[in-house]
This record gives C-alpha cells, sequence and structure tokens, in this order.
C-alpha cells in the first residue's frame, strides 16, 4: 500500500471523526434549545428532633426554665421557706438542652429523701446581687419541684455551671400564700447529692 493512500485514509478517517463529534455536541448557533442540564434543588434544613419527653413530673422546656430563672429579682424574697415537702420530683436538663428540649432524666425522691433535699436547698445563704464571676464549663440544669400534702409545688432552678444559679421560680397550689425565697448560689453538698441515682 503506497505512503500516499495510507495519508488519505488517514485523513479521511478524520474528517469523519470531527464530523461524529460536531454532530454530537451541536452547534453553538443553533437555533433548537439546550438539552436539559440537572440543577440543585435547595434543602431546608429539619429542625433539630427536641430531646427528652414531657412529663407530670417534668412538664416545662428548658426554654421555659430558663425565662423563668432568668426573670427572678436577685436580694428579694424569704431567707429561708418554709415549705414541708413530702416528695420532690428532680428533673435533669442535658448540659447542652436548648429550645424545646425536655428534661431527659427524671427522678422522685420521697419522705425524709425530699426533706434532706429541701435541707440542701434552704441551707445557703441568700445573694443580694445577681452572680457576674461565671465559670464557661457545661453541666446539667435541674429543676426540682417539690409536693407538699396540700398538693402544693414549690420549683427551683439548680444550675450546676456557670454562676451555679439556686433560683425557686414558682409556688403552685390554692392556699399558698408567701414570698419565693431569695435567689442563691448552689452548694457543693447540693451538687453531690443531685448526682446520686
Amino acid at each position: 500500500m503506497s505512503a500516499l493512500r495510507t495519508r488519505g485514509l488517514i485523513g479521511a478517517t478524520l474528517v469523519v471523526a470531527v464530523l461524529g463529534v460536531t454532530a454530537a455536541c451541536g452547534n453553538e448557533s443553533a437555533t433548537s434549545p439546550p438539552a436539559a442540564q440537572p440543577t440543585e434543588t435547595p434543602t431546608t434544613p429539619s429542625p433539630p428532633t427536641p430531646s427528652g419527653t414531657p412529663s407530670m413530673d417534668c412538664p416545662d422546656t428548658i426554654a421555659a426554665v430558663r425565662a423563668a430563672t432568668d426573670k427572678v429579682v436577685w436580694g428579694k424574697g424569704a431567707a429561708t421557706s418554709l415549705f414541708q415537702p413530702v416528695s420532690v420530683a428532680i428533673c435533669q436538663f442535658d448540659a447542652k438542652a436548648s429550645g424545646q428540649d425536655y428534661a431527659t432524666v427524671s427522678t422522685k425522691r420521697n419522705s425524709k429523701q425530699a426533706t434532706d433535699l429541701f435541707a440542701l436547698v434552704n441551707a445557703p445563704k441568700p445573694v443580694a446581687k445577681k452572680p457576674t464571676y461565671c465559670t464557661q464549663e457545661l453541666g446539667p440544669t435541674y429543676v426540682l419541684r417539690f409536693t407538699d400534702n396540700d398538693r402544693g409545688v414549690l420549683s427551683y432552678t439548680v444550675e450546676t455551671f456557670g454562676c451555679r444559679r439556686l433560683v425557686a421560680t414558682s409556688l403552685e397550689g390554692q392556699g399558698k400564700p408567701g414570698e419565693l425565697p431569695a435567689p442563691r448560689q448552689v452548694s457543693p453538698e447540693l451538687i453531690k447529692s443531685l448526682g446520686l441515682r
């Protein structure tokens, strides 16, 4: 086979290849609409699922607990509470709880255990001014819901981190006059007691 004929075959093959590629890719000046291109559909992140579950003993979200704790006036209230508890529900919120999260752990203590825990809550002296020096560590928040024989409920928020606030937030029940106990700071003994199961 001659070199001239080989070059002719190679040239013809190249022309066919170029025409094939052009036909497959289309022409930029063509009037037909471009082929549909895949598009990214924006996705909306779903809101986080709240942790924990509401219950009769622990009905509040962490947002409600924090709001009640923040509105308490420091330097106001009774030095000690005269409440006579017969039981206490202890609601524990995770350290990173936020928004609509509920308590993830709840326990109950009755009679002497409730009375002993109440004595630890009453023991620290009231603090006149809201603490300003607070540590950065995280820890659980507890809500203690003490119940008396008349079904009255005295609720405290106990923060075992930061400013370590110990704040009475509400007193529910008929015939429960009097002011709430004054805010104070959590004692190491109370933190230790809450850690026991």
